[in-house]
């Protein structure tokens, strides 16, 4: 693929010898000569690159680049400048130029900036692609919960997403889904064509931590051989989410707060500042409060990051969400692992109900994949369920007051096998041929159950 590249200069002999070589390169050029050119070009055509001189006659470079980023944010603008106008050089950075060049320049030079100038627009490609079905799978629609404290939260979610500058923390447990979350916040917002770039903050150590983050410059480091874009850079306009971030040491916590601050860093040995256009998700398992009393976390960054919180109970604290989950998990793997499970007995469903879940969603998610790979089609059963999770049934039967005692009250069989089927319609969505085939039972049934129940209700 050539990419469209426009080149602004008001020396002829520049325009000619960079538009000569370029095209050598595989670019289509396009030349200008000002910057009341450029702006008519680019109403009507947008080049994938502009190579922009700061000094042109009525309309300067840096004039021009804040018009362009106006009308496309996205937009990936490279300055050139003689040394002495370096200083404009780096306003136009803070204006959101991908890069500047310094004249007199080698044309090796120009191509080496293009070139990573095209590796980002590649990369916007191939998000561009997985966009669509990235909202499928991730839009807050298809969060499986019948829970009023996640509802709320999730409403919470969805409107904050629509704030696309504001940042975000998410609170909760392990395996509650918080990665989901923010997936779903990125692709419900107006930022959801761009990147979204994540970084676990306690899977890495601080050295390495920094340089993914804010990217290096040759020799910054022994192994520091080019220069390497780091994750704020690369997520340019879109979000970027990170995970544990109360593992992060307080020197990467400077860093970032400037970020949030005024948009801007400079790589590990660098000298001048790079803007950026992105928004901030993070996430922890950790109490944030307690590590700022503690001095382990800044107070300041701590209030920048939490402008809205979001905080998802663990599954223990959902009952009600454990069995639409497992059959929505169900469903899921029957498609990826082509299997044709039906349901869960009742055994199986009383099992999982009874169950902690101390790894939430994820354990559940184990749970069931596990499951299904090892059994054979039909009904999941009691018996096909991990032995941590017979045990712990059993246990809590042998520590479970008998009736009468303390206030226990046992359900009827038949009030569990109705509350069974009220959460397997929850799960499909009240689709009576798709819980019957959950359910093991004939739609005559499932008809006949369900007119008793409302016959009860009208009599009580």
């Amino acid at each position: 693929m050539a990419y469209s590249l426009l080149v602004v200069d008001d020396e002829e002999l520049t325009l000619r010898t960079l538009s000569r070589g370029l095209r050598k390169e595989g670019f289509d050029v396009f030349t200008s000569p000002s910057g009341e050119d450029v702006l008519e070009f680019i109403a009507h055509d947008s080049p994938d690159i502009t190579l922009l001189d700061i000094v042109l006659p009525g309309i300067d470079g840096v004039e021009v680049l804040r018009r362009i980023k106006q009308s496309n944010p996205a937009a990936i603008v490279i300055m050139m400048s003689a040394y002495h106008l370096v200083d404009r050089a780096v306003e136009a950075m803070k204006l959101g130029a991908y890069d500047y060049l310094v004249k007199p320049f080698h044309l090796a030079d120009v191509a080496a900036t293009l070139q990573r100038a095209t590796e980002m627009l590649a990369l916007r490609v191939r998000v561009r692609d997985t966009v669509e079905s990235a909202k499928g799978r991730y839009d807050f629609g298809r969060v499986v919960t019948r829970n009023p404290t996640t509802t709320k939260m999730l409403e919470m979610a969805r409107k904050a997403a629509e704030s696309d500058h504001t940042t975000i923390l998410i609170q909760g447990e392990s395996g509650t889904g918080k990665g989901v979350l923010a997936k779903a916040i990125h692709y419900g917002s107006p930022r959801s064509g761009m990147p979204l770039l994540e970084l676990n903050c306690a899977a890495l150590p601080d050295n390495l931590l920094e340089s993914e983050l804010f990217g290096y410059e040759p020799g910054a480091f022994t192994d520091a051989r080019r220069r390497k874009e780091g994750l704020l850079e690369r997520a340019q306009g879109g979000t970027v989410f990170l995970d544990e971030i109360g593992n992060m040491s307080t020197t990467v916590q400077a860093k970032l707060l400037r970020v949030l601050e005024d948009g801007t860093f400079m790589r590990l040995g660098g000298t001048r500042l790079i803007k950026i256009y992105v928004r901030l998700v993070t996430a922890t398992n950790t109490n944030l409060k307690s590590a700022v009393a503690s001095g382990l976390f800044r107070e300041d960054l701590y209030y920048r990051l939490n402008v809205v919180r979001l905080d998802i109970p663990p599954l223990r604290e959902r009952k009600e969400d454990i069995l639409p989950l497992a059959l929505d998990l169900l469903q899921h793997f029957n498609r990826e692992l082509n299997k044709r499970f039906t349901g869960l007995s009742l055994g199986a469903a009383d099992l999982l109900q009874q169950y902690s879940w101390p790894g939430n969603i994820r354990e559940l998610k184990n749970v069931i994949e596990r499951t299904m790979i090892l059994a054979t089609d039909g009904q999941i059963e009691a018996d096909y369920l991990p032995e941590e999770i017979r045990e712990h049934a059993a246990g809590e039967k042998i520590g479970s007051p008998l009736p009468g005692v303390a206030g226990h009250q046992f359900v009827t069989l038949r009030e569990l096998e109705d509350n069974y089927i009220e959460q397997v319609l929850a799960a499909t969505a009240n689709n009576k041929t798709q819980a019957c085939r959950t359910l093991g039972i004939h739609p005559t049934s499932l008809m006949r159950r369900m007119k008793k129940e409302k016959l009860v209700e009208q009599e009580q």
